[in-house]
């Protein structure tokens, strides 16, 4: 009998911490009631103006900027890197869609294209500037991205970074084409850089996980010059 009245007092003890804690709640909104309707407000308009933003002035300047960018994409196909870069006076090159479109998605994807603009051109620094800026956003464009990065330090000359780049990049998502293209080129680093049992141990991987990719062909011969 005496056990039931002690739940009975914890029940009783319970109830009464929840209707305390109700009743601190309720006064608390009481005192507040100007802030929180402002909390409330600011939330609101915050939101009507993220979705106000995107669709009155992102959207449009979406579409402008993917107008403006078609010359410079042309001109890229036609490796015409001067006139990708920098526009032809009618139509402004990827330079200038970054500066006017930088927000876009296409003045995102512009700094890809000025980076491998640079790549070509020799300009390795500003490649390296441009693709580092490049938000791939998990799209098949980011390992490109990442390995072009790679190939500017490896003209460089500084083929630990790039190798780690490689490396990135073959795993950034994980395929049947980039991720053995770039472990291969990144076994091929090594080789130059004298370390065989590194190379090894990137072609073995090629040849375990990517059987059906283009450079398991050959991939024997690499593993025999290593161990070679």
């Amino acid at each position: 009998m005496a056990k039931k009245k002690k739940k009975s007092d914890r029940t009783e003890e319970q109830m009464q911490a929840v209707e305390g804690a109700l009743s601190n709640t309720e006064q608390f909104i009481e005192n507040n009631q100007k802030l929180l309707t402002t909390i409330v407000a600011v939330i609101i308009l915050a939101v009507l103006g993220y979705f106000g933003f995107n669709k009155f002035y992102m959207a449009p300047k979406q579409e402008e900027a993917k107008s403006q960018m078609f010359k410079a994409e042309k001109y890229f196909e036609q490796d015409s890197l001067d006139l990708a870069l920098n526009g032809d006076g009618q139509y402004p090159g990827f330079l200038q869609i970054i500066d006017d479109y930088g927000m876009t998605k296409h003045g995102n994807l512009a700094h890809y294209y000025a980076g491998v603009c640079y790549l070509k051109k020799g300009n390795y620094n500003k490649a390296i500037s441009h693709l580092e800026d490049f938000d791939g956003d998990e799209t098949i464009v980011e390992p490109w991205a990442i390995g072009k990065i790679g190939d500017a330090y490896m003209q460089l000359g500084e083929m630990d970074k790039a190798v780690d780049y490689y490396l990135e990049a073959a795993k950034e998502q994980d395929n049947n084409f980039t991720s053995p293209h770039f472990l291969m080129k990144a076994g091929m680093t090594y080789e130059v850089m004298d370390k065989p049992s590194k190379a090894r141990e990137v072609y073995k991987k090629i040849k375990d996980e990517y059987p059906e990719s283009e450079e398991y062909k050959n991939i024997d011969k690499y593993i025999a010059r290593t161990e070679g």
